[in-house]
């Protein structure tokens, strides 16, 4: 993006989120955006393995939208301001880079990466001794798993880490106890109209699934990933034989589907 771009971005954002703006956009918050930023950044992924760059170049302008409006968010708040973001990646590259911006030499990829993680650990160092709080943190059994990373690996990496530690099942069908008494749990939810616990029951059934994946030594996410897969093949399916039928799945009940579906299941 130009510079003039960019500023326009910005003299749009600003507009938005001013009074008089956009109603939906003026009631954002960094929490509510925090989930189109995820959907964003999948969707660029996406874009790259269909090697769609018309694609690529719209979902990258959402993304940048993402940092755009946030920082909007921020500086309104009096937190920082879309320079400070520049400001901060700036230093950060050309302070990771010694071999191009210093006196230091790499001939190799492999050696960059080890400079990389030497100066990436002592600015953790730093920080540390900045924020002792974060360094007492870092040193607890969970501490070294990343906070940042998508809600599934985070699971995954903290169930293995209290497993190792000992923090473990003895023996499956005790596991299959927790999930019937969880899913208890859920229905218990279901049927109030307290959202927070609905939400707080499902995240402890998804999070007992992700244990159960990894003593069975599944990757939950492949294992996801194929269970995503296989519904769009059985519901496409579904769809197709609708059509032939001169009908939608907007216009067939459940009975109808559920024959279809269990038709694909048969493929």
């Amino acid at each position: 993006m130009s510079a003039s771009g960019f500023d326009t971005l910005l003299e749009i954002m600003a507009r938005l989120r001013a009074p008089g703006g956009c109603p939906w956009d003026r009631e954002q918050t960094l929490e509510s955006l925090r989930r189109y930023l995820i959907e964003e950044t999948y969707e660029v992924i996406d874009a790259i393995e269909r090697k769609d760059w018309a694609e690529l170049a719209e979902e990258l302008g959402d993304v940048q939208l993402q940092i755009v409006f946030q920082s909007q968010i921020a500086q309104e708040n009096g937190w920082f301001t879309i320079d400070d973001v520049f400001d901060r990646i700036n230093e950060k590259l050309v302070r990771r880079h010694p071999h191009v911006f210093g006196d230091e030499s790499a001939d190799t990829s492999g050696q960059v990466l080890h400079r990389w993680e030497q100066i990436k650990a002592e600015e953790k160092r730093r920080k540390s001794q900045a924020n002792p709080a974060a360094e007492n943190d870092e040193a607890t059994i969970l501490g070294s798993v990343p906070r940042s990373q998508p809600a599934l690996l985070e699971a995954r990496q903290i169930s293995k880490k209290a497993a190792q530690a000992g923090f473990e099942w003895r023996h499956d069908e005790e596991l299959i106890d927790k999930l019937r008494e969880e899913i208890d749990e859920l229905r218990a939810a279901q049927a109030s109209e307290d959202h927070e616990n609905k939400e707080e029951e499902v995240g402890d059934l998804l999070f007992l699934m992700v244990n159960v994946a990894r003593r069975a030594g599944v990757d939950p996410e492949l294992a996801l990933k194929r269970a995503n897969s296989k519904f769009r093949a059985r519901f496409g399916y579904i769809e197709e034989q609708l059509r032939r039928k001169g009908g939608s799945v907007e216009t067939a009940d459940v009975e109808e589907m559920e024959q279809l579906w269990q038709q694909a299941k048969s493929q």
